[in-house]
């Protein structure tokens, strides 16, 4: 089963290419970082190495650049991902002769399908094995090493100087090659520097970008709490207003409550009356008695008709009220569309704007009061006059009762 190495710092992403590779049939290693990629590739040789660009100690780069300086691992495909894949990651990609670059977040199976892919790439780049020497070729090699053993002396020392000079060309070698790879190391550590250098100054630019957001929502803040400011005096003028309108329905409470001692004297006039009604019934039998009940009926009807006047009164202050009212309701209209557009200022327009409605409430109940206590007084006096209209027939029978008792 091949072997795949995943070094990415996000665990999400180390999951799902498991998850993908892992259906493919491929065997998969995860390293949170380049350290412990470095560390695995120490030891075993996968046959894919996939691996992230940008992680906190060892880059891809650098996984890269190791990969391809070691003679062992040096022919192992190794595809890089990156969340930015533009001109400066693919040329960096280049730079350390990876066999690609594929952006994260994968999209359905390209993973799966890069990896494969390499896989086939590398399987038929594989070299044949050598064959076999064949007889006549190790005869040959037998009669040329026995035609070696006949050197001279001379060519002896000749090859023994050649070879001190071969093996101080070895060593300069050797030492080139150490130099070689620590610059290349050095390169690509630059060159990782570089790429993150490029990264913090577009971050940096996108941070400038922010700040200048911030500084013309800032001066839009500012220019808005200008305007709250005036607000706030409108706000002073909303209290006093409220502040007047809440005298006013205290006025109204007063002036209901007088109504509703008006309409109390008007039941106990519907009860005087029943009881009048009742004395008439029973007026034949009573009819020594009728001038002197008539005469007391008189003055009530008397004092009746004061009240009458009172409650006529008191119902024509009740629709100067409602008029009254209505202006009130109306002023309230415009505080509340004003409240309206003040309305997300601050919680004190709230409250006030709560306050103001249970005022409107409260004064839509008072003028609902009003207007049954008005209807309860034209009641009461429609009631007077038919009271007023048998205290007449009353009397005009009163009146013939006499002028027969006077005949007799």
């Amino acid at each position: 089963m091949p072997k795949i190495l995943v070094a990415d710092d996000s665990i999400a992403v180390r999951k799902v290419a498991e998850r993908l590779l892992t259906e493919a049939g491929l065997g998969v290693t995860l390293a949170a970082n380049g350290e412990e990629a470095l560390a695995y590739l120490s030891k075993e040789r996968p046959d894919v190495i996939v691996s992230d660009v940008i992680m906190p100690d060892k880059s891809g780069y650098e996984v890269c650049a190791f990969v391809r300086g070691n003679s062992m691992l040096a022919e192992t495909p190794v595809l890089l991902i990156s969340g930015i894949v533009n001109d400066e990651v693919t040329k960096q990609a280049e730079s350390c002769r990876a066999d690609g670059v594929l952006k994260k977040p994968f999209q359905g199976t390209s993973l799966k399908d890069r990896v494969l892919e390499l896989l086939a790439k590398r399987q038929k780049q594989t070299p044949a094995p050598a064959p076999k020497t064949a007889p006549a070729q190790a005869a040959v090699a037998t009669h040329a090493a026995d035609k070696d053993l006949r050197i001279s002396d001379e060519q002896l020392g000749t090859n023994r100087q050649a070879s001190i000079n071969l093996k101080e060309v070895e060593d300069q070698l050797r030492a080139e090659r150490t130099r070689t790879a620590d610059l290349a190391k050095r390169m690509v550590d630059l060159e990782g520097q570089v790429a993150r250098a490029k990264e913090s100054e577009a971050l940096l630019a996108v941070e400038r970008r922010r700040v200048t957001d911030l500084s013309s929502k800032v001066a839009k803040i500012e220019q808005e709490a200008a305007g709250w400011q005036k607000a706030s005096g409108r706000v002073a003028e909303l209290e006093a207003a409220l502040h007047a309108e809440r005298a006013a329905a205290a006025q109204l409470v007063q002036q209901l409550t007088d109504l509703e001692q008006v309409t109390s004297r008007a039941k106990d006039v519907e009860a005087k009356l029943a009881r009048e009604e009742q004395r008439a019934s029973e007026f034949q039998q009573r009819a020594k008695d009728v001038e002197t009940i008539l005469a007391v009926e008189r003055a009530k009807v008397g004092e009746l008709s004061n009240k009458v006047a009172a409650a006529e009164r008191m119902a024509q202050r009740a629709r100067e009220l409602e008029v009254m009212l209505m202006a009130e309701q109306q002023k309230g209209a415009v505080i509340a569309r004003r409240l309206h557009d003040l309305e997300n200022f601050e919680m004190k327009l709230q409250e006030m704007e709560a306050l103001l409605a249970t005022e409107r409430d409260r004064n839509g109940l008072l003028a609902r009061r009003v207007s049954e206590t008005e209807q309860a007084a034209e009641n009461a006096t429609k009631r007077f006059e038919d009271m007023a209209r048998k205290l007449g027939e009353i009397a005009g029978l009163a009146s013939q009762l006499g002028n027969g008792k006077g005949q007799s």
